[in-house]
Formats: structure tokens, sequence, C-alpha cells
């Protein structure tokens, strides 16, 4: 109960509320459309609101009411369709539905859209909670955000679906064995520390009805899922990463939803949140529907949303799913309806990004929008007012493309597809990269990334160690999937927890022990990140070595002072005096190799000679053997 000294605002829909509302500009229309402990007239109970403009009556059911549909009527204000009842004696932790008759004189219950916490699946009713009264502490980190420019610092982002990444033996209250939000802080934050990442991305936090689905067909938008916790256990979760320097990025799904009748299909009879066209207004690969985002109370819905994600939980950032499938009218679509002007482009979502990236730039400094779009749509990550859609930065899936391609080839072909692996230099500065090995690429048969290189079981892991080290050279952020890290041989399933026991084998726990080493080098040397968005900051050495399928190329700081040298051998032959060309007469140390069976700092000093190769008229020698990434500081 609350102390009779807390003051408890009396709630409302104002004809102001409902003005921002239809125009798509109320930013925290959350904070009156939902439900909401409140009081009214010396009385405390809930207030309810819904937006439902096209339904005959609604109602408000729950446990409250014994979930009959004539018991809480709505009373209807005006003509924007918002419905609104204040329940006296309605506690904290009810369950609730809003019972709609629809405008096809069809009933229907549906889940809160603005509801802050679900029942945990299979049940599918909205629970009252309160946003307000946790206690952050991440203070500084927070401050320190605001000034950061993540452009020019380092961003190392481990991937990570919360209910497979471990698990707890199964119990009759936690039969999936789930972490909750607090136990998951602490156990994930030790890890990430130990490993060296400075970011997690979390999967499938918004609330879903099914596993299978890893979080991306929401029917909970403003609701952390029960799965693993309430609304303040996942506050304490972002909260506890902070305090220990680590960020935390969300997925965000405003692409689409499912049709689940508990939903926002066909939400007051109508389609309310989605395209009214089938053709405009469904998935047919998804089964899900796309929101309409010429609707303003739409993407009202949608913007709120995430700026509540960033400003109530404290979040760094939102990685924006299928961006590409918004944007194009023709996409995953045998019959489509063009634009306006003849064309595919979706202008109503375009300007809905613009919008949203706009506002999140203006309002909260620090955070960052990452788009998840796999086509060339120009100007991704470049602002507005210069015909950009405004994220922050952009996944690389050419890049990971033509990778993937290339390290699944027996390294007897490679030097066929050498392209595939320096095209990526072409377009490195179109826009602001994160390289990516995210979950997509380790289910549905295509292989976890260890088990996608050739040869026995010791060339995989070379293998893929040299390419971790071509990656983390490479201009760009960096993520990597959960497991990936040590090699997890079997592919991704949401239903069983990581391979851990795998770290029990010397060559995967080597494998750990390697990633961790590159995530040294990562972070401790500015030359890998201060200049991932200029041309200055990558210069090719070897670039077209087709016949010994090596590369090798140079990272430069800005004053020139903190650059890296990177050779990588992707065949398994020994060169054993390996000459490569540099850019500067100075002492070439040794910080890293793959091949190493111990991963410390390198002392070894290579001194250039003049012997001129690669175009340049000095050069060192080094025994690089096959399957090597050597990594040198000068």
């Amino acid at each position: 109960m609350r102390s009779n000294q807390e003051e408890v605002p009396v709630l409302e829909i104002t004809e102001f509320d409902q003005y921002l509302f239809s125009q798509g500009t109320h930013y925290e229309i959350y904070k009156k459309l939902g439900a909401h402990l409140t009081e009214r007239d010396g009385k405390e109970g809930v207030y309810f609101a819904v937006w439902a403009p096209n339904a005959r009556e609604v109602s408000v059911i729950g446990d409250f009411n014994g979930w009959f549909p004539g018991a809480h009527p709505m009373k209807r204000l005006g003509e924007g369709g918002i419905y609104e009842l204040f329940v006296p004696g309605v506690l904290e932790h009810s369950c609730y539905k809003f019972c709609i008759t629809g405008a096809d004189g069809n009933q229907v219950m549906k889940a809160d859209p603005y509801a802050i916490h679900s029942q945990k699946r299979p049940e599918t009713a909205s629970v009252i909670e309160r946003l307000e009264g946790y206690t952050w502490r991440d203070e500084e980190w927070m401050k320190k955000r605001k000034k950061t420019s993540w452009d020019e610092n380092p961003m190392a982002i481990y991937e990570v679906h919360p209910g497979s990444w471990r698990k707890q033996p199964s119990s009759s209250g936690n039969p999936e064995g789930f972490y909750n939000y607090k136990q998951l802080a602490h156990e994930l934050a030790d890890y990430i520390l130990d490993m060296g990442y400075t970011h997690v991305e979390l999967m499938g936090i918004a609330e879903h009805p099914f596993d299978g689905s890893w979080g991306y067909q929401v029917t909970g938008y403003y609701a952390p899922t029960s799965r693993y916790g309430n609304v303040h256990d996942f506050m304490y979760l972002v909260d506890y990463l902070h305090r220990k320097g680590i960020g935390v990025i969300l997925d965000w799904v405003p692409a689409h939803f499912p049709k689940d009748e508990c939903g926002l299909s066909l939400f007051d009879g109508t389609c309310l949140y989605e395209y009214a066209d089938s053709r405009k207004g469904e998935h047919p690969d998804w089964g899900t529907k796309v929101f309409d985002y010429g609707k303003k109370e739409v993407k009202n819905f949608l913007i709120a949303n995430a700026l509540y994600w960033l400003k109530e939980y404290h979040v760094d950032g939102l990685r924006v799913d299928a961006v590409a499938s918004m944007l194009y009218l023709d996409y995953g679509r045998r019959e489509w309806v063009p634009n306006e002007f003849g064309g595919k482009e979706n202008l109503e979502a375009v300007e809905f990004l613009r919008h949203l990236n706009s506002l999140v730039e203006k309002e909260h400094d620090g955070s960052v929008i990452i788009a998840e779009e796999s086509t060339a749509w120009p100007k991704v990550t470049d602002i507005p007012e210069n015909g950009g859609l405004g994220f922050h930065m952009k996944w690389n899936m050419g890049w990971m493309n033509d990778f993937l391609s290339y390290m699944e080839k027996d390294p007897v072909y490679r030097k066929y597809h050498h392209g595939q692996m320096n095209f990526s230099m072409v377009y490195a500065y179109s826009e602001k990269f994160v390289l990516v090995l995210s979950h997509d690429e380790v289910v549905h048969g295509k292989r976890s990334m260890v088990e996608k290189m050739p040869g026995t079981e010791e060339q995989k892991l070379a293998n893929l160690k040299t390419a971790y080290g071509f990656m983390l050279g490479h201009p760009g952020k960096k993520l990597l999937f959960m497991g990936q890290e040590f090699g997890q041989k079997r592919e991704w399933s949401e239903e069983r927890e990581l391979d851990w026991e795998l770290l029990g084998m010397p060559q995967h726990k080597h494998m750990q022990e390697y990633v961790q080493a590159l995530l040294r080098v990562y972070r401790g040397h500015s030359c890998l990140y201060e200049l991932d968005t200029k041309e200055e900051g990558f210069e090719w050495i070897e670039a077209d070595n087709e016949e010994e399928s090596i590369f090798s190329f140079v990272r430069h700081s800005k004053d020139g002072r903190d650059n890296l040298l990177f050779v990588c051998n992707f065949t398994p032959v020994d060169r054993l005096d390996y000459r490569v060309g540099v850019t500067k007469k100075t002492d070439h140390t040794i910080l890293l190799d793959s091949t190493w069976e111990v991963y410390g700092d390198g002392q070894i000093r290579f001194k250039p000679e003049k012997i001129e190769i690669n175009d340049r008229p000095y050069s060192i020698a080094y025994p690089l053997k096959g399957y090597a990434c050597a990594i040198f500081k000068f």
C-alpha cells in the first residue's frame, strides 16, 4: 500500500491529449492509454483507456469482475475513438483485457496494446503494474553516454537470447529453467566483462506468445516479457549492466505483428493497426500483419514505444528488425500496390523512420538506432535533411554474405573467390556499418559458425580464428551471437542452453581465449574504432594476393601513433619467410597470432628492412603459419 503522504496523480484523457494523438505527436501516450493505478474522489483504483474508434462497445474484463463483459462498460471520448473508465478497488497485479464488440458485431477479448506487463504464456491477459517506483543508480553511465560519439568509440556487441544463453535445472515453478532478469544481470555482466564486449544486444524482450518466434512476433510492445520477471526486474537488469559499464541494445520490431486473436490484428473489428489492403497489410512468407504507417495514431503507437524503451528503461539503443520489409512495397510479395508515383517504395514507412530517428537524435543523446537493412537502399545512416533515413548504424549484410561464402569454401578454391573478401572496402564508407555474425546465420540448417568452416575439426577452429581476426581488423563495429565465441558446434535452438560443456575441451577453451584476446586488442587500440567511418583509417597493403589467399592491411589512428598491421593467411600452407610491406620505418611488435598456444601481449619486434614489396620501400619478414592471423603494432 502507498503511504498517506504519497501523491497519486488523477489521470484522464484531455482534449489536448486526443489532439496530439490524432496528429501522431503524443510521444508519451503510454502514460495515458493503457491501465494506470490512480485515485478518484478518494478511492484507489485503475484508470483504463484504449483506442478502438470503430468499435460498437468496449468494456473492461478481468479477475476483478469475473471476466464478465457487461460489468464495466467504457465511455467513448468524442470522435477520436478513445474509450475510458475508472474502476475503483482494482489492485496492482490484477489481470485484465478489453472486451470489444467490433464494427462487424463480433465480440473479441483483446490484450491491452499499451500494457506494461502480461501474463506468462500461454496465458494472454494484460497485468496491472506500476512503471514508477524503481530507483535507478546508473547516473554515471547515462551522463557519460550523452557525451559519447559511438562513431569514434569501441562497440563490440554480444547478441544474446536470454532464455537459451544459460538455463537452470527445471523445477515445478520454472519448468523451462529460465534465469530471471536479476539473475541474468549478474551472470551476464560477469561474462561480458570477462570476455571484453562493450554492449549486449538482447533478443525477444517485448512480450510474445510463441517461443519459436524468438521475440519477432510481438503482442506486447510495451511489456518486457514475463518469462523472466516483471517491469522492475528488467529495469534492474539494464541498471546493473550500466553500473558495470555495459551498454544495452534491444531488438525492436516495428515491421510487422502476428495474427493472434488477443493481439493487434483486427483490433476493433477492422484493420486498425494494419493496412486494410492485404497486398500491403500482410507478409505472406511470415504470416504476419504490417503496420499502417500512413495512420497517425499507429505511427504514434510505434514512435512512443521506441522512446519508451529509451526513456523509461534507459536502453542505449534499438536494433530495428526487417527494415527492408518496411521500405519496399513488393518485399516478399507477388502482388503489390505501387505508391502514388508508381514506385515500389513505401513512402509512409520512409517518413515514419525519418520522423522516429530525428526524434531520437533530438531527445536521447547518446542512444543509437541500428537498421537491419539488407538491400542497397541509399543513405540509411545519413540524416533526413540530406535525404537519408537517419539511422546511426546499419548491419553490413553484404559483408556478412560475402565473408561467409568465402569462409565456407575449401582453401583450394578460395583464390577464385578472392574478391568476396576485399569487395566490401569499395562501399565501406557509404554507410556507418556494424559487422554482424548474428543468430540468423546459425539456424535452420545453416550450421553453426565453426561447422561452416572446411576441413578437420582442428582446421575448422583454425579457419574460424583467422576469420574472426580479419573481422576485427575490418572497419565497422562488431557483433557476435552467443556461443560463437567458443565455437558452439550445434545450431542454436531457443529450446536449450548453449553447449557450455565444450569449454571443458582445450580446443574450445582456446577459441574463447582467442576471442578474449581479440577484444582486448580492439578496446586497447584506438585505430580500430576512432576512424571507422573515415577512409583515412584503413589502408590495403596486399589486397590482391589470390594465389596465396593472403590479405594484409593497416588500421591507422588519428594521431598516427597507434597503428596496427593485419596479415591473414586463409590457406593451411605455412609461409615461413613471408614478407609484407610496411607503411613506416619503425619497429613492428607482434601483438597476437591466432596460432599461438597462449594468447598474451607479444614482445618480439620486427625491424623493417629496405626491401621493396607491395609497392612499399620497406618490409618485414614473418614466419606466417597456415590459417594464421597476425597483428602487429607500430
